[in-house]
């Protein structure tokens, strides 16, 4: 910026005189300027001394290279201000990326080890009821959420409904193993059994859809179905229910996944805006599995243990269950921020590498008893699962 030299020890009053000296003289000469007429000054304003007129034509050079310091100093400053701004940006938009991806992850393992805790550590036998309560927590957040504005979601319909109801079935049918596997099954080999899945999906894909994967998918597929063999052989906590349970959980999920690919475009085309986002579908799956579910309660005669289990006196179990509730609904949300701030590359391995942690902490927390080989599948499977989210990245960006 341009600066104005002022002689050494002047005084205040000096300085002050200085400055209005200068305020004058440029006062008169923008009245000069005014009052000149197709290059002609006016009589009125011309000045009579040629000292006078070589001081004020200094001081206007002096004036004209201060404004040009002053606009070289704006813009210097305008991009230092983009950049902090760009900057500051770049360093929100990270932190809400690792702020997103942390509440994922927590709530993610937070979830299944809450769940695991009252099925086995309070030793829980109604699972389905458990569910239903899981699943009516869901319906009263996202209901209180959408009338409070906060959330849209898609009204209920009867022919949404009636659309819909097939893919419910199956939600419910995966929820309901999903719980009894996990009362019998330690969480690591429940993780790795899961990546089965995966192969059961990557065939029905093929046949229902004709999509065709490269070898990479393929190899990461058999190594899955190598690791939960090996780990099932392993493991000393081996129960059959248990692994029955949830044989037919991966079935029923890779069913879900594949029926829900077809339901979905049907389901848009009977809703009001034309889609339906994941508050609603929250929504209607929660709310559609509460009659299938009251009804499976009769069947499996849960009524007679809620009935006698002193469970439901414990304030502490109500605490967890609600927790558990939250807890489901929480993965929902998280998951959609998460993919919103990040992308679906970054989700689907980020779920992959979740479950090492997830792992570890359900054999610690439990003190599951384990041996080096099973431990050897365990780690091994996990590392497929991660290898398979990398194999599906790159044969996405191939295509």
């Amino acid at each position: 910026m341009g600066t104005r030299t002022f002689p050494l020890g002047a005084s205040e009053d000096s300085l002050d005189a200085h400055l209005e000296r200068n305020h004058t003289e440029n006062v008169n000469m923008v009245s000069v300027k005014f009052h000149e007429p197709n290059g002609v000054l006016d009589q009125g304003h011309q000045t009579s001394s040629p000292v006078r007129r070589d001081v004020k034509r200094s001081l206007s050079g002096v004036k004209f290279l201060e404004n040009d310091d002053m606009d070289l100093e704006d813009g210097n400053l305008e991009k230092d201000r983009n950049k902090m701004e760009c900057s500051n940006k770049f360093i929100k938009i990270q932190n809400q990326a690792l702020l997103s991806g942390l509440a994922y992850c927590l709530s993610s393992c937070s979830m299944i080890l809450v769940n695991k805790f009252v099925l086995s550590g309070y030793d829980f036998n109604a699972g389905i009821s458990l569910m239903l309560y899981q699943n009516f927590i869901s319906i009263v957040i996202v209901s209180i959420l959408s009338s409070m504005g906060l959330i849209s979601r898609e009204p209920l319909t009867w022919r949404l409904i009636k659309v819909w109801l097939p893919v419910n079935v199956i939600f419910v049918g995966m929820l309901l193993t999903s719980m009894f596997s996990l009362k019998y099954i330690n969480v690591a080999m429940v993780t790795v059994l899961k990546n089965v899945t995966n192969v059961i999906t990557a065939v029905g894909e093929m046949y229902l859809f004709k999509k065709h994967h490269n070898s990479r998918v393929w190899t990461a597929l058999f190594l899955m179905i190598v690791s939960a063999v090996s780990g099932g052989i392993t493991d000393l906590s081996f129960h059959a229910i248990g692994y029955a349970w949830q044989i037919i959980n991966c079935f029923l999920t890779a069913s879900y996944s594949l029926t829900l690919r077809r339901v979905m475009d049907t389901a848009k085309q009977v809703t009001k805006s034309g889609n339906l986002n994941e508050f609603s579908m929250v929504l209607l799956n929660n709310t559609l599995s509460m009659p299938l579910g009251i009804l499976l309660i009769f069947v499996f005669n849960e009524v007679d243990y809620l009935y006698t289990t002193p469970l439901l006196r414990r304030p502490d179990f109500w605490l967890v269950t609600t927790l558990s509730g939250f807890l489901g609904m929480a993965i929902s949300f998280t998951s959609m921020w998460f993919l919103h701030q990040t992308g679906a590359t970054t989700y689907s391995l980020v779920g992959s590498l979740n479950k090492i942690p997830l792992s570890i902490a359900g054999i610690v927390l439990f003190k599951v008893p384990s041996s080096l080989e099973n431990s050897a599948s365990i780690f091994f499977g996990l590392l497929a699962g991660v290898f398979f989210a990398r194999a599906k990245m790159w044969e996405k960006s191939r295509s």
